[in-house]
């Protein structure tokens, strides 16, 4: 089982896996950056769309090999979105990424009807991946950047997703923690009693391939001797290996709060729903957190 990031590029290496991969806008630094490690490290060959001026000056900032990527010149941002998204609803990549352009014109191009990559009735979701060092494997988690307050419907299908994405990794039939306040069944949290649901829809087969429990709160979901302490039996609890959130303010606290507050973590993103992965990291994401992204990704199209 895949548990570091490093785990995960030694995988994507052995397997000899190599997708293609086209950058939306892909001119900054942090974008071409990562691209080009993740060249190197084999697992994709990569498209860079924008303006080849642009690209050109950060390769020769960073002493990086212009030659190792195909550029698409297009001087205009949202022509260069358009045109990325459009490759890859043709068929000419495997996995879309959000260069230096905001998210809002990078989802305006995956929703357009005509040239996008959202299915029709689909639902676009986010899914993130959380190495931490504190924890003893992986954690996935969702949907912490797209559905505000997702109804139950769109729970069921984001636990899917994340589950999906756990599979990836190599894990054979995900722990999924459905995260509330309180581990007590509390009819005056809605959290608590679609948490209840979705745990017994797991137990049935409607959510399939997972062990899921809930409600869970977050200290007994990921830490055992919480669980011991609060006397609680459980397949998941400390022990989860996913965490499905109640709303993207949880999540997202959660997830910014690891980011700035916890030495050594290590973290990846990746819209889903879409035809293919589409790597949605932040402009102001390191490269790292885009490296990691990639190779989500790529580990998610195989």
């Amino acid at each position: 089982m895949i548990t570091s990031f490093n785990d995960l590029f030694a995988e994507l290496k052995a397997k000899g896996i190599r997708k293609r991969m086209v950058a939306a806008w892909g001119v900054d630094s942090h974008t071409i950056e990562a691209a080009s490690k993740a060249a190197d490290l084999g697992f994709v060959e990569v498209t860079l769309v924008g303006d080849e001026s642009l690209i050109a000056k950060v390769c020769e900032e960073f002493g990086i090999d212009a030659a190792k990527f195909r550029i698409v010149d297009i001087k205009e941002e949202l022509k260069a979105v358009a045109h990325a998204v459009k490759m890859v609803h043709d068929g000419e990549g495997d996995v879309l990424m959000k260069g230096l352009c905001s998210t809002d014109k990078f989802l305006r191009a995956i929703l357009n009807k005509e040239t996008g990559l959202l299915p029709p009735k689909g639902l676009l979701s986010h899914v993130g991946v959380l190495e931490s060092p504190h924890y003893h494997k992986l954690i996935f988690m969702g949907d912490m950047a797209v559905i505000p307050q997702p109804d139950f419907r769109q729970k069921v299908k984001i636990t899917g997703y994340i589950n999906s994405v756990a599979k990836a990794f190599g894990v054979q039939k995900p722990k999924v923690a459905f995260i509330a306040a309180s581990e007590q069944m509390l009819d005056s949290m809605p959290a608590c009693m679609e948490a209840a649901m979705l745990a017994k829809m797991c137990d049935r087969g409607q959510i399939p391939g997972c062990i899921g429990d809930g409600p869970l709160a977050l200290d007994v979901a990921i830490d055992r001797e919480s669980a011991e302490i609060k006397k609680l039996a459980s397949p998941v609890a400390g022990n989860a290996d996913c965490l499905m959130f109640p709303n993207i303010e949880s999540a997202n606290v959660f997830w910014k709060t690891n980011t700035k507050l916890v030495l050594g973590v290590k973290q990846a993103g990746m819209l889903v729903g879409t035809k293919v992965p589409c790597v949605l990291a932040s402009r102001a994401d390191s490269v790292e957190v885009k490296l990691n992204s990639i190779a989500e990704a790529v580990a998610f199209v195989v």
